[in-house]
């Protein structure tokens, strides 16, 4: 399963990612690719970490706006899983990182199955009532870092009130890394999640809205296909 985590600069992508990794590794097997504009930061953060063997975490810089590289034109960010997958197969899950961007970064369901968005306490109580694509329909919303909110002044109960109605049901998550009910609510849905993608029952969504896009191909005879979704 290809599990894409989004969300604005700042809320704590890398720290969730090595969180499950920290927390999964040893029972499925995990790969990792980051994306960063002009750095590798994000993937040597993760390797620092010693989360995973270095060489399952692997970085994309994608010279453009980040949400580009996971939407629009998704090719380096496949071609990049697709190697990892081919090198330590099999996988369980790779998690693809998008750069930090704004509330309308979503990836695109050509290169992931589900998707995470991330917000956190210290962007502001209001911020999930903003709405927007990835908040209102990725297939998780992550309230993290709320063990700060005390110091930012942010009333949790509401935010993830306010989060749950803004999604219509779908699964809204209030987290800490240093909270274990929140962190096995995680490590919970992961799990059910990949049973779902094994069993076919898991179909990947389009937050949207999405730009038509190209797929390079080698083998096409035009260089690729300039795709588009409905």
């Amino acid at each position: 399963m290809r599990l894409g985590v989004a969300g604005p600069v700042g809320t704590g992508k890398s720290s969730l990612i090595a969180l499950v990794c920290r927390e999964l590794a040893h029972e499925l097997a995990l790969g990792v690719i980051t994306n960063d504009i002009y750095t590798d930061e994000d993937a040597r953060f993760l390797r620092s970490a010693g989360v995973l063997d270095p060489e399952r975490i692997r970085a994309v810089e994608t010279g453009a706006c980040p949400h580009t590289a996971i939407r629009d034109d998704v090719t380096a960010n496949l071609l990049a899983v697709e190697d990892l997958e081919e090198d330590f197969a099999p996988l369980d899950v790779v998690l693809v990182e998008s750069g930090g961007d704004n509330l309308t970064a979503t990836f695109s369901p050509a290169l992931v199955d589900a998707q995470v968005f991330v917000l956190d306490v210290a962007g502001g109580g209001d911020v999930a009532r903003k709405g927007g694509p990835g908040i209102g329909r990725a297939d998780l919303l992550v309230v993290n870092k709320t063990d700060l909110a005390p110091y930012v002044g942010v009333d949790v109960t509401r935010m993830v009130a306010d989060a749950t109605a803004a999604r219509d049901g779908r699964p809204v998550l209030a987290l800490s890394r240093h909270d274990a009910a929140s962190v096995e609510a995680l490590k919970d849905w992961v799990r059910v999640m990949l049973a779902a993608h094994r069993a076919g029952a898991h179909v990947p969504q389009d937050p949207g809205p999405m730009a038509p896009h190209f797929h390079a191909d080698e083998e096409h005879p035009a260089g690729g296909i300039l795709h588009t979704h409905a």
